[in-house]
């Protein structure tokens, strides 16, 4: 019988990067990349890492952090396609040679969309040469999950959150959740691709990871002073009702950003608010 080797998780949580250009914040100042986490899972000896970075900075934090860890890195798991979750895995691959990566069959077609028109339109625009080549390497996972020093890892797949085709990683033996964007904890919530039902089917994904009664959730976009608790899911789930009723009642987007801001005023980078409603309700 295999012996399992009880498991830990630690978090880095790397600041966001100025955009390049065009629309800046009311206050003039420039849109900054809302903070992001890549999560360790690890036992004595060797890890998992979900969810790698995206500039070239992040990536040589993150590069750094696992080097100082000691562990050997066996996977890297990819939440969701967003390019901000995964861009620098073949840049963390040349440090760490031999690591599996693995992702869903739709997250990897949503990376495939990134990594081309994504990229040419979006990322290389508002961050210009601040990315690596981000070729797709990811595999598509086990459905039963993937074992780490005798505990399964089980990809959950919850649909629509903040983009389509998105998934959590579930780690049973530690009740653990890491929750890509599904969950976001004290950090404002992009919400521009909430399309007509798009916050409904967000809703509906943070009852799935609910139901798993985790004891610790990770957010991909985190205050890195705020604990990985549960009492994120609700606060996911009141943030998104609010955006829903806002979206119905505000006149502009200045509005909606106030009282976005006035109800969340914890709630750091607030980027995403200003863009999401100018987007969606014209300045």
């Amino acid at each position: 019988m295999k012996t399992t080797k009880p498991l830990a998780y630690q978090t880095l949580v790397m600041a966001g990067a100025p955009r390049a250009g065009g629309l800046r914040m009311p206050d003039g100042q420039p849109i900054i990349s809302s903070p992001i986490t890549s999560t360790m899972i690890h036992s004595e000896t060797d890890a998992v890492l979900v969810d790698p970075p995206f500039t070239h900075d992040q990536i040589k934090q993150t590069g750094d952090w696992i080097e100082t860890s000691g562990k050997r890195l066996r996977f890297i798991y990819i939440t969701h396609g967003h390019g901000d979750h995964w861009f620098g895995t073949a840049e963390l691959l040349k440090q760490f040679p031999g690591a599996t990566v693995y992702a869903t069959e739709g997250t990897i077609e949503v990376m495939h969309q990134q990594a081309t028109e994504g990229r040419e339109q979006v990322w290389d625009v508002l961050w210009p040469s601040q990315i690596p080549d981000s070729p797709v390497l990811a595999e598509v996972v086990p459905a039963d999950g993937f074992d780490l020093e005798g505990s399964v890892l089980r990809p959950v797949e919850v649909g629509h959150t903040d983009t389509d085709k998105t998934t959590v990683l579930h780690v049973p033996s530690i009740g653990l959740v890491v929750a890509g964007d599904v969950a976001y904890n004290g950090v404002h919530q992009y919400f521009l691709e909430s399309g007509e039902t798009g916050l409904q089917e967000w809703l509906k994904a943070l009852d799935q990871v609910e139901a798993l009664n985790p004891t610790a959730v990770v957010a991909g976009h985190k205050n890195k002073d705020l604990p990985d608790s549960p009492s994120i899911i609700g606060q996911t789930r009141q943030y998104l009702r609010d955006v829903a009723e806002l979206l119905e009642i505000s006149s502009s987007a200045h509005d909606f950003y106030d009282e976005m801001l006035r109800r969340h005023p914890d709630r750091i980078n607030p980027g995403p608010v200003w863009y999401g409603a100018v987007a969606l309700l014209g300045e």
